[in-house]
């Protein structure tokens, strides 16, 4: 193989520029991204949001009433759910709607090995089931537990809210934003809703905790959350950080590109530097013989 120094820099250099410009760039939210702001001083528990979302999505609707002070998680079936708490024994119930966060740096999509899970630049992380594996990397790195896996089916999906992403296409709100009665959900951009959310702590400092939860959290949600007691108490992780998911990831997931795309280049540039040689020092004691013969 014959190989001139210039080409084997040549694609050692392309190699090594293929590898750095695969690093992602720092995820921020754009200021029209889609967002749910969720006022938990105003939610009625009537769970209308439930039975809407599941009209929306082809789901069973809302059964039975939701046991007290029991922190309730979505599953394939149910994407969104209300918990009925009364932290500290307070005499006044909170109601807490949770469902997929959305979040502005996912790490679920970023664990996708086949992009199934794509954060869109509406807003939603949709899915995509004609592409998943069936891992389940998604449900590990996910903070929230948002993802969960069809273990009952033949064929199992990965299900989770998509934030009605063909709803929002249209133009029209997410499902149960649309029937919420008490205001206690409002859509709009990500922007708007927070300072809509400061405006409110910033009237009222006496009636909420002084923090939008998901302003912040591992970089930022999609769905945000006003509430009046600490944010523990009503089952939110205190522990996330700020700092992205994925952004704890790539230093090793860098590492796959470098090995694929710089070491096979070099070890070929070394392999024909080498063959060079050895056909030099060839060409050199065939030529001794000759002139010994």
């Amino acid at each position: 193989m014959d190989l001139s120094r210039r080409t084997f820099f040549k694609i050692a250099g392309v190699a090594s520029a293929t590898a750095v410009a695969g690093q992602p760039a720092v995820a921020t939210a754009s200021p029209d991204v889609r967002a749910v702001l969720v006022d938990t001083t105003r939610c009625i528990g009537c769970r209308a949001c439930e039975a809407a979302c599941a009209e929306a999505n082809g789901l069973p609707g809302p059964v039975g009433e939701p046991a007290v002070n029991t922190r309730r998680v979505t599953d394939p079936r149910t994407f969104t759910v209300v918990s009925t708490l009364v932290p500290n024994g307070d005499a006044e119930t909170r109601f807490v709607k949770t469902q997929c966060m959305h979040c502005v740096d996912p790490s679920c999509a970023s664990a996708c090995l086949v992009r199934a899970l794509e954060k869109t630049p509406e807003g939603p992380v949709i899915y995509h089931p004609e592409l998943c594996l069936g891992c389940r990397y998604c449900m590990v790195a996910c903070p929230f537990d948002g993802p969960k896996y069809e273990y009952d089916r033949a064929i199992p999906y990965v299900r989770k809210c998509e934030f009605c992403a063909e709803r929002q296409a249209a133009g029209q709100p997410p499902a149960c934003v649309s029937v919420c009665p008490s205001g206690a959900l409002r859509f709009g951009t990500r922007a708007e809703l927070l300072d809509e959310a400061r405006t409110r702590i910033y009237q009222n400092p006496d009636r909420y905790v002084h923090r939008v939860y998901g302003e912040h959290e591992v970089g930022g949600t999609s769905w945000l959350y006003l509430a009046d007691r600490p944010f523990e108490e009503l089952g939110f992780r205190a522990d996330l950080g700020e700092t992205p998911y994925p952004a704890y990831t790539w230093p090793f997931l860098s590492a796959v590109p470098l090995v694929l795309t710089l070491w096979p280049p070099f070890l070929m540039g070394l392999y024909a530097f080498t063959r060079t040689r050895e056909s030099a020092a060839d060409a050199e004691d065939s030529g001794e013989e000759v002139r010994h013969g």
